[in-house]
């Protein structure tokens, strides 16, 4: 196992489906008994099974708490060659969840895109000083998307009463009232 817990001297790379979610998958976890966890990976949340000194341990977190996609690259060691990984990051590195590893990274670049917009977290990167930040600065969050369909319809339809439109117009009377030898008042100042 690698220091992140991705397999070692495997030539084929791990990748899991971002469009088949939720999906279940095995991952290496140096600190558990069996040195794996059991990982859910849904939309809106993620769930880690692992067992440490016989202790049956699940961890629920919503992915709005992941603090984005990230882009590792696994160093070689021993006979591994080394490898690119895509991880959902998080504060607590015990927590992080690999989503595609190879050894290559023609596709780690889509993978990270990918996964970043079907979870909605931002796509991160190292910066000098080893801190995570978006490569996209503050209004990476901003992504430009589909433009939201026209309205159709009245524009002031919760502006206005719909009685109004159901009224009927007044009809006039078959026989009009007619006043004849009446005298109008008009009041002048």
């Amino acid at each position: 196992m690698s220091a992140d817990g991705t397999a070692v001297g495997s030539g084929r790379s791990a990748r899991l489906d971002p469009f088949g979610l939720p999906v279940r998958f095995k991952t290496g976890d140096a600190g558990a008994d069996d040195r794996e966890r059991i990982i859910e990976l849904g939309r809106e949340r993620v769930v880690m099974r692992r067992a440490v000194r016989g202790i049956p341990m699940r961890v629920v977190t919503p992915v709005s708490k992941f603090r984005g996609v990230a882009l590792r690259v696994v160093p070689p060691e021993g006979d591994f060659d080394g490898a690119v990984a895509v991880i959902l990051e998080h504060d607590d590195p015990g927590l992080s969840v690999p989503l595609h590893v190879a050894a290559g990274g023609e596709d780690a670049a889509v993978e990270m895109q990918t996964w970043s917009r079907l979870l909605g977290v931002p796509v991160l990167v190292k910066d000098d000083e080893g801190r995570w930040r978006d490569p996209s600065g503050p209004l990476g969050r901003l992504r430009a998307g589909r433009a939201m369909p026209r309205r159709r319809g009245r524009t002031l339809k919760y502006r206005r009463s719909l009685r109004r439109l159901r009224r009927k117009p007044g009809a006039p009377p078959a026989t009009p009232a007619i006043h004849r030898g009446e005298r109008e008042i008009i009041a002048r100042n």
